[in-house]
């Protein structure tokens, strides 16, 4: 996220040279196609979503896990990891949080479980970076509490009929597309939920406003709304009624992709911090030469890469098996900490830069408004705690 050319990996990776090529690749193309535009993106409060994605569908970036008969690459995990580590340099909370909504939030269900007409029409173009998806999870009333939605989509003939809101939808604006958990069966709880993919264009689709936020400017957010919309049947991934379990699935690639992410700008935010306090004098010496200033950036980079290791290990699990109860709990784990730690890496930095890093125009202030959302995006971090206990088995009643 920071202006640092300083990299660092730890001496154990799982990583081959294939996969450091690739790196090389995404790097690059962040530092040419990404990074010289940030600026201009934030202060527009909108990302070009159509054009990043179609330059990096024609590189083979998006759809790196996914079935070559759906225009993927059928690559290992340890790709998509390296892909989000470099998007995690980009100077900005948004681009890489509207990527990774493409990439891993609203296309993994369609691709396990959509029909292949289904993924003709909506999956290959996303992995062309042709069309933009973005995810309908959370509403006015029911966030973090999933089983909480009330969004219906009524069947009638061969099609549903759709009317409620989602909140907070990131690529809610630009999206051609929505990966929608509607209840398509009566009740309120996590029963009856399913899955469908609503075009944005469809009649009934309405994006009711485009939200400002504390920070991630560069990512449109939006507010969507369906009156009556109609799509067909055809539309649903999987079995009606499941919709529940295959947004559980993917949350668990979602609450990874999302650590990935805030390990890397971690990373760039501390090396950044450490450029500056070497920099800058106070008293006649570099702040850098503080025992506590050295110290406390030791602690933080301690903690970081210990993050970055239990990320892998999940990473590994999910390449065994994604539906696991360990990945699920692993996931949490993972979610949980890069909210914590980021929030930690952020405060202590801003500190160490003073008053410049109050300033708007610094990277460090940026970075301090986009990482307070991974503690509440995709999952608080009190649900990810509750999850977590409920799979240890805490309360023996």
């Amino acid at each position: 996220m920071l202006n640092s050319s300083v990299s660092y990996q730890p001496l154990i990776t799982p990583f081959t040279e294939e996969h450091e090529m690739f790196r090389k690749s995404v790097r690059a193309f962040v530092d040419k196609e990404i990074n010289p535009h940030v600026e201009a993106w934030e202060a527009d409060e909108l990302w070009p979503a159509h054009d990043v994605l179609k330059k990096m569908g024609a590189l083979g970036f998006l759809g790196l896990s996914y079935a070559a008969d759906d225009g993927g690459a059928e690559a290992d995990i340890w790709f998509t990891v390296v892909l989000m580590e470099e998007l995690g340099r980009i100077h900005c909370g948004g681009v890489p949080m509207g990527i990774s909504v493409h990439t891993d939030m609203c296309t993994p269900a369609l691709a396990k479980y959509g029909s292949r007409e289904l993924k003709e029409k909506y999956l290959a173009p996303a992995l062309r970076g042709e069309m933009v998806g973005c995810i309908g999870v959370t509403e006015p009333g029911a966030g973090s509490d999933v089983a909480g939605i009330i969004t219906r989509a009524e069947r009638d003939g061969d099609d549903y009929i759709i009317n409620g809101a989602k909140m907070y939808i990131t690529n809610g604006v630009q999206a051609d597309w929505i990966c929608l958990l509607a209840r398509t069966e009566p009740g309120s709880t996590y029963h009856g939920m399913s899955l469908i993919v609503v075009p944005k264009d469809a009649p009934g689709v309405i994006v009711s406003k485009k939200l400002k936020k504390l920070g991630n400017h560069s990512s449109d957010t939006a507010v969507l709304t369906f009156e009556n919309a109609r799509v067909p049947v055809a539309n649903r991934i999987g079995e009606e009624a499941m919709g529940f379990y295959y947004q559980m699935e993917q949350f668990q690639r979602e609450r990874l992709v999302a650590a990935i992410l805030g390990v890397s700008g971690a990373e760039q935010a501390v090396r950044a911090t450490i450029q500056y306090c070497q920099e800058r004098r106070a008293f006649n010496k570099p702040l850098i030469a503080n025992q506590w200033i050295q110290y406390k950036l030791a602690e933080l980079q301690t903690e970081i890469t210990a993050l970055k290791h239990l990320n892998y290990h999940c990473a590994a699990l999910i390449e065994q098996d994604e539906t696991s109860m360990e990945v699920t709990k692993i996931a949490s784990m993972c979610k949980l900490k890069s909210g914590q730690l980021v929030r930690t890496v952020a405060d202590t930095c801003i500190q160490f830069f003073g008053g410049m890093g109050y300033m708007d125009e610094t990277p460090i202030s940026r970075y301090f408004r986009d990482t307070r959302l991974q503690s509440i995006g995709g999952g608080a971090d009190e649900i990810m705690m509750g999850i977590i206990a409920k799979i240890e088995n805490y309360n023996p009643h």
